[in-house]
């Protein structure tokens, strides 16, 4: 299962859930669209108002429950920003709310649900820390079982000041867990007990990236033989071997995302790889852009196939459709979605014309309507 799509069945229409950045002059909380894979068309089919800055979403897997974080410092005058569990009906995508827990730190900026469907994973920017929420049985959250802050010495007094976890991937078996930690330089390795909920410093814990890389999202291959991290700071994506029996990861190419000419400032943001395995695609808000990358199927290395404008501003999130037919780019700072085809044989991408009004978009994520 990719971590941006929740599928029901093949041919059927699809729901995109959009997280936006709330307040004045933007997001009024989670929207919902229409997504119709004949065509690319994009049509508006609601709003989850009173959600404060829903930054990252994901969706559990029996499709009856959809969780977000929010970019917040603190819950109920407590420390922390918060998370929050949503029932969803399958054949309609309303949401409704179950309910909210701390996320134990501030700015939580990443949510996953493990493969075993056991707990939900969130990675806390602020202070670099990851935590475990046990699912119960209706979707609601539990409390913590886990949690645990990232130490190690800071590159610089700026993005990079200390710990600043920002991204929490699982291995497909859902032995392994790695997080991104931005501050850091590096990608935190854990063992996962999934029915305990917890997380263990793995038998070589970290695996360092370049000084001032900033590592933000990670993405494994289908085959469970590559992983790619995007660096934020100095736009790079920085590819690795997977050994998914022992857990560990060997750098093996770092390649920019950018064109030799752009001087200018630039932070990538997502990566996703291909349903079909065979193409990398990162986000640049800077170039504003696409960056995309054949992956030769017996190295995993990276080769640039282009850069694509997205016909906006900031990217900072894009999905794929379950076909690998469309790629649809949120364009915070243009409050738009842009919807782009994907050349079945290169990878490249083709602007269709589809562009939807949302104000202050920050994450999408799809899913397939039950009975469709």
């Amino acid at each position: 299962m990719a971590d941006d799509c929740t599928t029901w069945n093949d041919d059927g229409p699809l729901l995109l859930y959009v997280g936006t950045h709330t307040g004045e002059e933007k997001g009024d909380g989670i929207y919902r669209f229409r997504f119709t894979p004949e065509s690319g068309a994009l049509s508006p089919a609601g709003v989850v108002e009173g959600v404060e800055n829903p930054m990252f979403l994901t969706i559990h897997p029996n499709r009856h429950a959809l969780y977000a974080v929010s970019e917040n410092n603190e819950i109920g005058g407590k420390d922390g920003g918060v998370v929050t569990a949503f029932a969803m009906d399958d054949s309609t995508g309303d949401l409704q709310l179950l309910n909210r827990k701390s996320s134990g730190a501030p700015s939580p900026c990443h949510v996953i649900v493990d493969p075993q469907k056991k707990n939900v994973l969130v990675a806390n920017y602020g202070r670099g820390s990851v935590m475990a929420l046990p699912i119960e049985s209706d979707g609601r959250l539990g409390d913590a079982s886990c949690f645990l802050l990232h130490e190690g010495p800071a590159f610089d007094s700026g993005r990079q000041d200390g710990p600043h976890a920002h991204s929490v991937t699982c291995d497909s078996a859902g032995r392994f867990v790695f997080v991104a930690d931005l501050g850091l330089d590096r990608i935190f390795v854990y063992r996962y007990d999934a029915e305990a909920g917890r997380l263990f410093p793995h038998d070589v814990p970290e695996v360092p990236v370049a000084p001032g890389a900033g590592p933000r999202h990670v993405a494994l291959h289908s085959t469970q033989r590559f992983a790619y991290v995007i660096n934020e700071l100095d736009s790079t994506v920085t590819g690795f071997s997977f050994d998914a029996g022992e857990g560990t990861l060997q750098e093996i190419q770092t390649i920019t995302t950018l064109p030799d000419e752009f001087s200018e400032e630039n932070w990538p943001a997502e990566v996703l790889i291909h349903p079909s395995g065979r193409f990398l695609y990162g986000s640049n808000r800077g170039h504003d852009s696409i960056a995309i990358f054949a992956i030769d199927e017996q190295t995993g290395r990276l080769t640039t196939v282009a850069r694509r404008s997205v016909g906006g501003e900031n990217p900072r999130h894009f999905v794929i459709d379950p076909k690998g037919r469309y790629l649809l780019a949120a364009n915070q700072d243009s409050d738009s979605i842009m919807v782009f085809a994907i050349d079945p044989e290169t990878g490249d991408l083709v602007p269709t014309g589809e562009k939807v009004f949302v104000p202050s978009p920050v994450c999408c994520k799809f899913l397939e309507i039950a009975g469709s």
